[in-house]
């Protein structure tokens, strides 16, 4: 009898802790889709701004590629957990240390004016919590990034292997040095403000490559320029459109 009793507790826990297996998995899928939603509105509403302000980068859409793969990122894995419900927003997130995770729209522009595609390499300097390379990485784009910041090195090259960016390298150090021994490089991308182009990494672009950085004072406007080295090594520069970024830092 109290082998039967046992056995009925059993059945009853189990039925229990399938039923809460069951809730567990359905408001996690209902999460799932809510966050689709979410970066399908962001994705939208990048769209929107850059048919708008399209003069500024010369294009007057941003490529379908880039708009896919930030539908298919989930941004919310790449901010703190208390601003998850605000990853999709188009705006600048703080990640902490004094960083920032840029705004989707600029991570669009940014992402477009490198104009890299499976194969390529590119270098980031300026990890941060690892979003752009992600971005980057999921054009098939074999992607090294630099963070001077060691505690967010660390966090994002975690967060980058948990979710499968197994083609990311990621390195602790001064960015305005570039990673020489991983270069040249079809693509440069800096995710902070320096006050002039740093020549290390003029040096490690390629022919026909293309860099993407800020340029200005700290915490005050600056402008994202384009700087292409042609298959002659000569190098041209342009303005892009208006931007904010933390400085860049190091001992340059």
């Amino acid at each position: 009898m109290a082998f039967m009793m046992n056995r009925k507790l059993w059945r009853k826990q189990s039925r229990r802790l399938a039923i809460a297996i069951a809730l567990l998995l359905f408001s996690s899928v209902a999460a799932d889709q809510g966050m689709v939603r979410e970066r399908q509105a962001m994705v939208a509403e990048v769209a929107s701004m850059a048919r708008i302000f399209g003069a500024g980068t010369g294009r007057d859409a941003i490529d379908a590629r880039v708009l896919g793969v930030l539908g298919r990122v989930p941004r919310h894995e790449f901010v703190p957990s208390e601003l998850r419900a605000n990853a999709y927003d188009n705006r600048p997130l703080p990640i902490g240390h004094g960083q920032t995770i840029s705004q989707p729209y600029i991570v669009a522009a940014m992402t477009d004016l490198l104009r890299v595609g499976a194969g390529d390499t590119a270098l980031e300097i300026g990890t941060g919590s690892g979003y752009q390379a992600a971005v980057l990485a999921e054009l098939g784009v074999k992607v090294a990034t630099i963070e001077i910041v060691e505690a967010l090195a660390r966090e994002a090259t975690e967060r980058l292997w948990r979710l499968g960016y197994g083609n990311i390298a990621t390195k602790i150090g001064d960015g305005y040095h570039g990673w020489p021994e991983r270069g040249p490089f079809d693509a440069i991308v800096v995710t902070a403000a320096a006050s002039h182009v740093p020549p290390p990494l003029v040096r490690q672009l390629k022919p026909g490559g293309r860099m993407v950085i800020p340029l200005g004072a700290a915490f005050q406007q600056q402008q994202l320029m384009l700087v292409e080295k042609r298959h002659d090594g000569t190098v041209t520069t342009r303005q892009v459109m208006p931007v904010m970024f933390v400085p860049l830092t190091g001992a340059h």
